[in-house]
């Protein structure tokens, strides 16, 4: 009784982390819709770069954003590179002199990280908005307008774009990583009609310059700082037009790597901002941030207690034959994951449980760095195909 009493809050869970939150959000969308009120506006944008050893990218990127549709009076580009080693320093230095003014270069030495990088850069940024994007991130030439078209609605405080990933011609490994985005895209815009998003992705941000608060060198900026921008009682929202191009990272060791250093900086982040969790304080973010992070984060609890209790349950009933079968084939297909990716032939959905797997196994592994009090506040540029 006890076991299959547990396999079934196994499976519910499992079913409310990844279904049951967004059809919740959907339908209450369908009579209660906070959808922001936007026009076409064009206050002060300094558009904010963190580089390091970039020079791959950092041109192009830049280039990018200077030739974007938005008053260029009202545009300013701040680079800064944390104590880069490569021809970095060099390739923006001389893009800023040959932009006279536009472009602003500074350099972070000794190294300490993104998150010290962006307070410096902030605190010498002159734009009412203020954007955040990768060193690799090309922007879609209306992505500005769009974004801060927000910011006309005094409630908004922060704004993230569309991360669209550019797929490798590699293997079809990225497509896990697409269609987990996609998954994503559609939870922030049913979170964006009814209150705050919870995720962000951090290569196309922008918040309000008076709402930038300092952060920890070891806090993670995509986390805290939409969270900061919820304690001031502003709202964080999902612009889907505007969006910006990344490569997809398309071998799985960097995705699994990159996925643990987020989701250890998402813990130490939860951990730091707990307050938000208090449901007589914030009712609804609470639920949201409950549902949406600290349960995704931790699912892969459920999921092995499924897998484990199940075991024990098979001969009860055929029904819980099914679902170890289902649960061995899916398994399976994650094992073999590392052999697909190198067949020259198209099976991207025969890749998904892999990804999925690399998603969970990097969780656990962040959180036992978190209990063991480890941190990350350096980083490596992204890989991409």
């Amino acid at each position: 009784m006890y076991l299959e009493m547990g396999f079934w809050i196994c499976v519910s869970l499992i079913l409310y982390i990844y279904i049951g939150y967004m059809t919740i959000i959907f339908l209450v969308t369908r009579v209660y819709n906070r959808n922001p009120k936007k026009a076409y506006i064009e206050p002060n944008v300094s558009i904010i770069i963190a580089a390091f050893n970039e020079e791959k990218d950092i041109e192009c990127t830049v280039l990018n954003k200077l030739s974007l549709n938005y008053p260029k009076d009202r545009l300013e580009i701040i680079v800064i590179s944390d104590g880069s080693t490569d021809l970095t320093d060099n390739i923006v230095s001389n893009l800023a002199k040959r932009e006279r003014g536009r472009i602003k270069f500074l350099r972070q030495e000794p190294r300490q990280g993104k998150t010290e990088a962006l307070n410096k850069a902030v605190s010498l940024a002159s734009g009412e908005i203020l954007i955040f994007s990768d060193a690799n991130s090309l922007y879609d030439k209306d992505a500005i307008g769009y974004l801060v078209s927000n910011f006309y609605d005094s409630t908004i405080g922060y704004v993230t774009g569309q991360m669209i990933y550019k797929k490798s011609d590699e293997n079809d490994f990225d497509q896990g990583s697409n269609a987990y985005i996609n998954y994503e895209n559609l939870v922030r815009i049913f979170e964006t009609r009814m209150n705050s998003v919870i995720g962000v992705d951090g290569g196309i941000d922008a918040v309000r310059r008076e709402c930038y608060t300092p952060m920890r060198a070891d806090q993670l900026p995509d986390f805290i700082l939409p969270l900061n921008i919820v304690e001031q009682g502003k709202r964080v929202v999902y612009e889907p037009k505007a969006i910006s191009y990344e490569s997809a990272l398309n071998v799985a060791s960097d995705e699994y790597k990159m996925r643990v250093r987020v989701s250890l900086r998402a813990f130490w982040a939860l951990k730091d901002k707990k307050n938000l969790l208090n449901p007589l304080r914030y009712p609804l973010f609470a639920w949201q941030l409950l549902s949406h992070k600290v349960l995704r984060y931790g699912a892969f609890f459920p999921l092995m207690g499924l897998f484990l209790l199940n075991i024990f349950l098979i001969e009860n009933h055929i029904l819980y034959a099914i679902f170890f079968t289902l649960q061995i084939m899916a398994y399976s297909l994650a094992a073999v994951g590392p052999l697909l990716v190198k067949l020259p032939v198209n099976h991207s959905k025969l890749l998904m449980p892999y990804y999925f797997a690399v998603l969970n196994i990097a969780c656990a592994a962040a959180l036992w760095k978190f209990i063991n009090c480890q941190k990350v506040v350096l980083w490596k540029p992204r890989l991409g195909g």
